[in-house]
């Protein structure tokens, strides 16, 4: 008998490195927006850096999403990832409608809220 090797990962593991991957990519695109931020008040290109990082934000919590039903549903895993990763696309529609209507008193604390959860979803999976 000859064993088999197999360079394809099972459903599970596959759906749980994606989910880790998009909550990664969620953190850190949280956290260049707090750096943006800091250019928006420093540079006349940072209302546009600030701009395009909210969309790609809202990306990466849209992505997060998509990764958490696909490891919960066909992946087989958990539905709190789907729960969590709602509740993040939530807040980052809050924080765009926020940021547009020119809130930062609630904007602000919410983007530091965001980080500490989302760092915090990471450090747990």
């Amino acid at each position: 008998m000859t064993a088999e090797l197999t360079t394809h990962a099972p459903p599970l593991a596959r759906t749980s490195l994606f989910l880790q991957i998009s909550i990664a990519l969620q953190t850190a695109t949280i956290f260049l927006q707090a750096i943006s931020a800091g250019w928006l008040l420093t540079s006349a290109h940072g209302e546009t850096m600030h701009s395009i990082g909210a969309r790609v934000m809202y990306g990466a919590s849209m992505l997060y999403l998509l990764a958490a039903i696909l490891a919960w549903k066909p992946g087989g895993g958990s539905p709190r990832p789907v729960w969590h990763a709602t509740g993040f696309l939530l807040l980052a529609s809050a924080q765009v409608v926020l940021g547009v209507a020119h809130v930062p008193l609630v904007h602000l604390p919410l983007g530091v809220l965001m980080f500490g959860l989302s760092l915090l979803a990471l450090l747990r999976r």
